[in-house]
């Protein structure tokens, strides 16, 4: 459906792979082998190029952090990012040196393959609670200095922050996660700042799932099917995936 509307590459989610399998997102509920299975589907059904989301690279170690991406390079997707989030709720962000060390093992495993593997590293404070922005941009430089071909801090809300983000990495790109609520910044808006990625996270499964969740509440609720009215039709679905 995205490769039909135009888009020129793509990007798995945790979160919707992690809802499309009935489990929660962030918590370790997701094995790598289901992640490394996602991206081979994801991959093969489109020729766009796919980067996956590989969390924290599934282990606490470098050496883990430089076995995933070298796992993920096999599924036929061309990028794919590692982030410094534990997935523990106490301690939900690794130390510094560590999360570089993670990021210089993810890229020098990119660096050994065949083709160019995308690395994006990713510093995870802002969406964890930890609203420390120094820290965050601290990091964003340290992971750029590892070698990351992109730099991703989702929680950045503000033109303001995003372009300190932006100016502390050039000239390597930076991705803005957007679809979060009340955040009006635009397409225009981040080529404008210099933005060179935008990132919708989960937000376009979140609202798959709404529509879902929502039409199932109605007709639990009062009986009726009006969540049907308006809806894409099961020929241009069929169409759109036959194509």
């Amino acid at each position: 459906m995205l490769a039909h509307l135009g888009f020129e590459a793509l990007a798995t989610t945790s979160g919707g792979m992690a809802f499309s399998l009935g489990k929660p997102d962030a918590e370790k509920a997701i094995t790598l082998p289901e992640v490394l299975e996602n991206a081979r589907a994801i991959a093969a059904a489109t020729p766009l190029p796919v980067s996956a989301d590989l969390e924290n690279g599934y282990g606490d170690t470098p050496e883990q952090c430089a076995e995933t991406i070298l796992l993920a390079a096999q599924t036929g997707i061309v990028g794919g990012s590692i982030e410094d989030a534990t997935g523990l709720p106490n301690g939900p962000i690794y130390n510094f040196d560590l999360s570089v060390e993670r990021v210089k093992a993810a890229v020098a495993a990119a660096r050994s393959l065949p083709f160019h593997f995308m690395l994006t590293a990713r510093a995870e404070n802002l969406i964890h609670g930890r609203i420390d922005f120094k820290d965050t941009i601290r990091r964003l430089e340290a992971f750029a200095e590892a070698g990351a071909d992109v730099l991703f801090a989702p929680g950045l809300k503000t033109r303001e922050e995003i372009a300190i983000a932006v100016k502390a990495v050039a000239p390597r790109p930076i991705s803005v996660l957007l679809g979060l609520a009340n955040v009006k910044l635009t397409v225009n808006d981040m080529a404008e700042i210099g933005v060179k990625r935008i990132s919708v996270g989960s937000s376009i499964a979140r609202a798959a799932y709404d529509a879902f969740y929502k039409g199932a509440q109605e007709i639990r609720q009062t009986g009726t099917f009006n969540f049907a009215n308006d809806i894409i039709s099961y020929a241009e679905i069929n169409s759109l995936l036959r194509s």
